[in-house]
């Protein structure tokens, strides 16, 4: 394989930047353009040392001091000889330093690749690989420690068990079909059921933490609904602590969802300021309360505001019949002014922050009655695909036991469990989804 360069810091000023190389290669493309203070050629250096000297152009011109990382194969985040060049941040020394790798006989990476390499040098399986990108996506504390789950291979150890459980159970079944003569022992009906009953129970309970999962990569999504003016935008610039949403004393003003991400209990929670829901002629305004509407139904759970300093109306009483079949807070607003209602809700002031901490509290019970507390979360959609994929195997597989078939029949279901399992560690994944994974990666990484 080629020797590949890209710059894995982000774009911007900043303290420093870093340009990665890897390859065969790497050692010899790094000593045409940079010059170790020590006069020392880096294919000679001792691995995982670091060393300071200049970076010159193809001209021969200084473009930067900077210093040099050396990590030698197999010992190396790729599995291949890698430089690291820690430069000066800027975007402009670091396209530099990078065109000159490229210059003396580096090419471009393309996106995911030094990953993709790790993968395909057996550094990592596949869904440790995807841990990588889910860890830099990261939106929340607990959507960070899923990704750590997966990227250290807590999740591949899981399946890995299930199908070695399989693979003992097919090679068992194909040799006593295969083999009559050697009396290898009849497993029988009742037994395979059994095995087969525990694989789909772990199956399943992976399958439904994906609900979860998708909480913990994307964010809990929450809409603040209400009638016009009860303070819903300064409610949002309230929990965000930020001046993120237009207040004023106009009734109408938010016309589209403005949405703001806060942390609660280390969970990512996306608030979703939307339009006062109320009847109108206004055309604008109209598509601004239908999209309130549907926000309302998409999210995890809603906070129903309402201005307690005044009496509920028609319009308030809509919005506590629309609320009524969903997971709600009620929340009675603007008690600095006074409260004359009666209903059951949290009491509190967004111009003041009177109610605020019991808001979070009970916003930190809402999120914790659907936390899943069983440890092995799913949070990518490719596994939940293939999980799906294997349980339907298994359970005709199952069925054909209880049934009676023929061994080499219910070996078939089984075998394509096996593979459906083996596409999430990436051991029967074809090149194509392999490709379509890395794709998703930032150039880098």
């Amino acid at each position: 394989m080629s020797t590949i360069a890209a710059i894995s810091t982000p774009f911007g000023s900043g303290g420093i930047a870093v340009i990665r190389i890897s390859g065969h290669e790497a050692f010899c493309v790094a000593d045409k353009f940079f010059v170790c203070q020590k006069a020392k050629r880096l294919f000679e250096v001792d691995a995982n040392t670091v060393h300071y000297g200049k970076v010159y152009d193809k001209d021969k011109k200084i473009i930067d001091n900077a210093v040099v990382t050396v990590f030698k194969a197999p010992h190396s985040f790729t599995g291949e000889d890698t430089v690291e060049i820690s430069c000066h941040g800027g975007i402009l020394i670091a396209k530099k330093v990078l065109k000159s790798a490229i210059d003396h006989g580096a090419v471009l990476a393309q996106r995911g690749e030094f990953t993709k390499r790790a993968f395909l040098n057996g550094k990592m399986d596949l869904s440790q690989a995807e841990g990588v990108i889910d860890l830099i996506n990261s939106v929340s504390d607990r959507g960070a420690e899923a990704a750590v789950f997966q990227l250290e291979g807590r999740l591949s150890e899981k399946i890995n068990v299930m199908r070695n459980k399989l693979l003992n159970l097919a090679a068992h079944l194909q040799a006593y079909v295969d083999f009559p003569e050697e009396e290898i022992e009849e497993l029988g009906t009742e037994n395979i059921s059994l095995l087969l009953s525990e694989i789909i129970s772990e199956c399943e309970k992976l399958i439904k933490s994906a609900d979860y999962g998708k909480i913990l990569k994307d964010g809990i999504p929450v809409a603040v609904i209400g009638k016009p003016n009860v303070g819903k935008s300064s409610l949002l610039n309230c929990l965000s602590g930020e001046e993120k949403a237009i207040v004023t004393n106009v009734a109408g003003t938010t016309r589209d969802i403005v949405e703001e991400y806060i942390s609660i209990d280390g969970f990512a929670v996306k608030l979703m300021d939307t339009a006062g829901i109320r009847k109108t002629e206004d055309l604008v305004e109209s598509i601004g309360v239908k999209k309130s509407v549907e926000a309302a139904k998409k999210a995890s759970f809603v906070l129903a505001v309402f201005d307690g300093s005044k009496p509920f109306d028609n319009e308030d009483r809509e919005i506590l019949d629309f609320i009524k079949d969903k997971k709600a807070l009620i929340v009675l607003n603007k008690s600095d002014l006074g409260s004359v209602n009666n209903i059951n809700g949290i009491k509190m002031s967004a111009k003041s922050g009177e109610g605020f901490d019991e808001l979070i509290e009970q916003m930190k019970e809402m999120i914790s009655s659907g936390e899943n507390k069983d440890g092995e979360v799913i949070t990518n959609e490719r596994h939940y695909e293939c999980l799906v994929k294997c349980l339907k195997h298994l359970n005709e597989a199952f069925s054909a036991a209880k049934g009676g078939m023929m061994l080499d029949m219910i070996g078939i279901d089984i075998e394509l469990s096996i593979e459906a399992l083996g596409e999430i560690v990436g051991l029967t994944v074809s090149e194509e989804i392999v490709d379509k994974v890395f794709h998703n990666f930032c150039l880098g990484k």
